[in-house]
């Protein structure tokens, strides 16, 4: 293997140290609550990393930074409005979904939600959206499953298909073992792990390429329209790149983090960490790439790696100019991405399993150990599919990414903001809802239509279909009883 130990220590001492996690994890879970939504246990800060961490995953330090290296600022709109997306999230679904998932039926799923939000007797509503988790969220693990295999196959100059299984066994082994807590406490370190990696590296590779100026000058002579922000395109191609913080409002794995918060009152400091780290982070990834053209400009002979692949400006450049033992941290800090995005998908989707068909269709006397165990076989299973899905050595990070994060945000998005600010919605409008973002991704995806982002579409069209469904009948007075205790006890704790 061409790596060197120091390096390959840290990675084992960071595994290592994940998997721990996993086991102390493991003696506070007695049940499926425990297991899928850590007994709504979580803190402020928790909740704030974990949400943070289990959405950036390795996109944020391999496919964004790769973007920035190829095509310079013009790229960094998808920052842009993943930051004015999130704040969103946090402000007007977080503290909302908290107390609507608590005041019907104790929800612990986004599907247990909704059927009980929208007295769903017929199991349809909660089927569909169980079905739209799994579709979506197994190419969603594929994608961090695709960024752990070039991390090791880079890193120790494995082969691909053994990096594939190196790099999903630590995350496979901890969420098996620990569930919701785990996977939030080690988020936790992870995200902490990302921060130190995107402020550190830059300022690093500013002072290897002579400064600020220096560096901004190599980039401009390397090609002056890196510095220019509409550079090769065009308004529906920024609508387009922002559109991307559309997707917040559907992301299971994200919402799950503010259904598990231990209040709302612990919702506003949380928005307020999370969006901060965020900002640093998203930060921190622009300036890598960027940065990174001037570097690797300047030093030709080094470049050829991130010449056969861009998504590995970040693995180079940290390999480059770092001694292997911080090397080994700062590489750990991708894991930490792919880890944590994972974990949380692998357990999103155990839960749609155990809780929305093992449980509600196959079992309904079935214990909570039963229940627990039968979770931990999900995720074996769906990680399974993942590495199946992700054996192609093709794959790129980012557009695995974008299709899965178009598939949850047009589907689930509209179903999620429109039901938490709105009374009348109803069964049927949620049913609507999610059919028709769902196909409309699925469609426009295929065509190719206009060259928008098909989040876009899926969205307007989702929303639209809510809203005139949803008026063709009228909401229960018991849907109506429950909106309104939930809000009044939102507006009374927040």
């Amino acid at each position: 293997m061409s790596v060197s130990n120091p390096t390959l220590i840290t990675f084992v001492i960071y595994i290592a140290a994940m998997v721990l996690i996993g086991f102390m994890a493991y003696r506070s879970t007695n049940n499926l609550s425990d297991y899928i939504l850590g007994g709504r246990s979580l803190g402020s800060v928790v909740t704030a990393l974990s949400a943070g961490a289990s959405d950036m995953s390795g996109w944020l330090l391999m496919g964004l930074p790769g973007a920035i290296y190829m095509s310079g600022l013009s790229e960094s709109w998808i920052a842009i409005g993943l930051i004015v997306g999130a704040y969103l999230n946090w402000l007007f679904v977080a503290g909302r979904l908290r107390v609507q998932t608590e005041h019907n039926g104790d929800a612990l799923t986004l599907p247990d939600y909704f059927s009980s939000r929208f007295e769903d007797k017929s199991g349809l509503l909660r089927i569909i959206s169980a079905v739209v988790i799994l579709v979506f969220f197994t190419i969603y693990c594929a994608s961090g499953i695709v960024a752990g295999a070039r991390l090791f196959e880079s890193t120790f100059g494995m082969s691909y298909e053994t990096a594939l299984w190196a790099g999903a066994a630590a995350t496979i082994a901890y969420t098996f073992v620990g569930g919701f807590l785990a996977v939030s406490w080690t988020d936790t370190v992870q995200a902490t792990l990302m921060i130190f990696a995107l402020i550190l590296t830059p300022i690093i590779v500013l002072l290897a390429t002579g400064g600020i100026d220096t560096t901004f000058l190599a980039i401009e002579a390397q090609d002056p329209s890196n510095f220019d922000m509409l550079k090769n395109t065009t308004f529906i191609g920024v609508i387009s790149l922002m559109g991307w913080g559309l997707g917040y409002f559907g992301q299971p794995h994200i919402l799950a983090r503010f259904m598990a918060a231990d209040s709302v009152k612990s919702i506003a400091k949380a928005r307020r960490i999370s969006m901060t780290w965020m900002i640093l982070c998203l930060g921190g990834t622009v300036a890598v790439g960027f940065f990174g053209i001037a570097y690797f400009s300047a030093n030709p002979a080094l470049a050829l790696p991130v010449t056969e692949n861009h998504e590995r400006v970040f693995i180079e450049l940290a390999k480059i100019l770092f001694n292997p033992w911080v090397a080994g941290v700062l590489l750990s800090a991708i894991l930490a991405a792919v880890m944590s995005t994972l974990s949380c998908q692998l357990l999103v989707c155990s839960s749609a399993l155990t809780e929305d068909f093992y449980k509600t269709f196959l079992r309904k006397t079935a214990s909570q150990a039963e229940l627990v165990w039968v979770g931990r076989a999900m995720v074996l299973l769906v990680a399974l599919i993942a590495i199946a899905l992700a054996a192609n050595p093709n794959n790129r990070v980012l557009g695995l990414v974008s299709y899965a994060w178009a598939g949850f945000g047009a589907a689930f998005g509209p179903v999620v903001l429109i039901s938490v600010i709105w009374k009348n919605m109803t069964r049927n409008g949620a049913l609507a809802g999610i059919l028709v973002g769902a196909i409309t991704v699925i469609v426009w995806k295929h065509f190719e239509l206009l060259g928008l982002y098909e989040i876009i579409p899926g969205f307007i069209f989702a929303s639209l279909a809510i809203y005139i469904v949803s008026k063709m009948s009228a909401p229960t007075s018991g849907m109506l009883q429950r909106f309104a205790a939930a809000e009044k006890d939102f507006r009374l704790n927040q």
